[in-house]
């Protein structure tokens, strides 16, 4: 029943442009906004560390484990309607959708850990992640209006990044044995 409400979602509910908008189109939008945002403000804080609180009209904001959640969950909602909508499209197998999906988080979870420890040790992909999520963001809008930027150039641009950051950290780690060395 949720499955069918959700394709029920690419249903264009109003027409701007020459270019039918659906509730689908919408939610890429916002979450393709969000990113942006998010991501833009991250580098900010990244780039300018003193800079460390977010300000809006005078008073001091911080982000409450409750704020945080809260846009996890967009996230997730967003990644998963899209999902979901190109898994229908992909099978009518409602099986096939549910394995994927517990499949698809237990992975997320047992990943969740040695992930965190590898950004702990190489603190410069914190920069690349984010430069990715411009990317996704930026992808997301585009979808949402109506042009499909193909997920091969997406993947190729952010293969060849994490190729060239690869090759930055061991160049830092050969950097750092030799200079163990000398001592």
């Amino acid at each position: 029943a949720t499955i069918s409400i959700i394709v029920q979602l690419t249903a264009p509910v109003f027409t701007a442009f020459g270019h039918g908008f659906s509730w689908r189109d919408l939610i890429l939008i916002a979450g393709g906004l969000f990113l942006v945002w998010k991501a833009t403000k991250e580098i900010h804080h990244t780039v300018d560390p003193q800079d460390h609180q977010d300000t809006m009209m005078g008073e001091t904001l911080q982000l409450s484990l409750a704020g945080a959640i809260f846009q996890i969950l967009l996230l997730d909602l967003v990644f998963s309607i899209d999902s979901i909508i190109t898994a229908v499209g992909m099978t009518d197998q409602i099986a096939i959708m549910y394995i994927a999906v517990i499949v698809a988080v237990s992975v997320m979870m047992l990943a969740a850990t040695p992930l965190a420890n590898f950004i702990a040790k190489n603190p410069t992909i914190i920069m690349l992640a984010l430069g990715f999520l411009l990317m996704i963001g930026m992808t997301l809008i585009a979808d949402g209006m109506g042009y499909h930027v193909p997920k091969g150039y997406i993947y190729a641009a952010m293969g060849f990044s994490a190729l060239v950051e690869g090759l930055n950290m061991l160049a830092r780690r050969r950097k750092k044995q030799r200079s163990g060395e000398g001592h």
